[in-house]
C-alpha cells in the first residue's frame, strides 16, 4: 500500500478516535479516555511484538528517538488535543490540531535551516487566516474562551516535534511496530506516574456509559498509531505529516453524522478547514 495512502487512513482513524472521545466524554473525563486509550494499544502492540519480533531490535539506538516521542505523543499531545474537545468541540478543535504541518516547517527552518521556497509562506498565510477564522467568536457557538484555542495549537506543537523524532527513529530501525510500542508504553508510564503523583490516579477509571465510545476510541487510535509509525517509515516528514494532518476534513464529515447533538457545523468551520487544508497541501508541495 502506497505511504500515501497509509497516512490518509491514520487520519481518519485519529478523526474517529476524537468523535468517539468527544461522544464518550459527555459522561466522563479525557483523563480516563487517554489511559485506556494508552493500555489497549499498549497491550496489542506489545502482545504482537512478543510473538513476532525479535526483542533484540529494541537495543537498536532508534529506541531512544522513540522514547523520546512518545514523551511528547501520544502523552501530551493526546491529552492537550482531548481537552481541546471538551472545550472547543472537535469540529474545531480538530481543525486547529491539524497547524502541525506549519510548526514542523518552523521548526525546520530554525534547526535545518531549510530555506522554504515562496509557495510554502503562501501556504502558511493561509493556515493562519484558517486559525484566525475557528477561533473567531462567530465560528460555531458554544460555551468557549478564546484562551481555549491554547490547547490544540500547543497539541499541535507538540506533534509536530515528535513526528520528526519519529521519523529519525524509523531511519535507523523501520519497523512501525516496534516505535509504535515503545512510544506508546512511555507515555502510558509517564502518564500513570503522573497521576499518581498528585493523587489523580482514580480518574482513569471510565463511567459505564462512556466506556463504549472510550473502548472504540482506543481501538482506532491503537490502529492510526501504526500506520502513523508505517507511514514515516516510507515517506519523508515533509510529505506525510500534511497528510496524516488532513484530519480535520474527516472530523467534520464525522462530527455532520455523528455529533449533531453536540456540535454545530457552521459555514466559519468548513472555509476555516478548507483553507487549513489547502494551506497544509501547498506548503506539502514545496
Amino acid at each position: 500500500m502506497p505511504p500515501e495512502v497509509i497516512a490518509i487512513v491514520s487520519a481518519m482513524g485519529w478523526a474517529g478516535d476524537g468523535v468517539l472521545v468527544r461522544m464518550g466524554a459527555r459522561t466522563s473525563n479525557i483523563y480516563a479516555a487517554a489511559f485506556l486509550s494508552y493500555s489497549v494499544a499498549a497491550a496489542a502492540l506489545w502482545a504482537y511484538l512478543l510473538a513476532t519480533t525479535p526483542l533484540h531490535l529494541l537495543g537498536s539506538s532508534a529506541t531512544i528517538y522513540f522514547v523520546l516521542s512518545g514523551c511528547f505523543q501520544p502523552l501530551l499531545a493526546r491529552i492537550l488535543y482531548y481537552i481541546a474537545i471538551t472545550r472547543l468541540g472537535v469540529s474545531r478543535a480538530g481543525p486547529l490540531r491539524g497547524i502541525s504541518p506549519l510548526f514542523a516547517l518552523i521548526l525546520a527552518v530554525i534547526f535545518l535551516h531549510e530555506r522554504p521556497p515562496p509557495a510554502v509562506y503562501a501556504g502558511t498565510l493561509l493556515v493562519v487566516a484558517s486559525v484566525w477564522l475557528l477561533s473567531s467568536r462567530g465560528s460555531g457557538g458554544g460555551d468557549w474562551r478564546l484562551f481555549d484555542i491554547v490547547f490544540p495549537l500547543a497539541a499541535a506543537l507538540v506533534a509536530a516535534v515528535s513526528q520528526n523524532l519519529r521519523r529519525g527513529g524509523m531511519l535507523i530501525l523501520p519497523d512501525p511496530f516496534v516505535g509504535a510500542a515503545v512510544a506508546t508504553t512511555t507515555s502510558l508510564v509517564l502518564f500513570a506516574a503522573s497521576l499518581t503523583a498528585v493523587g489523580r490516579l482514580r480518574l482513569v477509571v471510565p463511567g459505564r456509559q462512556s466506556l463504549p465510545f472510550f473502548g472504540g476510541a482506543a481501538l482506532l487510535s491503537t490502529v492510526a498509531q501504526v500506520l502513523n509509525f508505517a507511514a514515516l517509515s516510507m515517506g519523508e516528514v515533509s510529505v506525510m505529516v500534511p497528510l496524516l494532518d488532513t484530519t480535520p476534513l474527516f472530523i467534520l464529515l464525522f462530527s455532520a453524522i455523528f455529533l449533531k447533538d453536540l456540535e454545530k457545523i457552521t459555514a466559519r468551520i468548513v472555509f476555516g478547514t478548507i483553507l487549513m487544508v489547502s494551506g497544509v497541501v501547498i506548503i506539502s508541495s514545496r
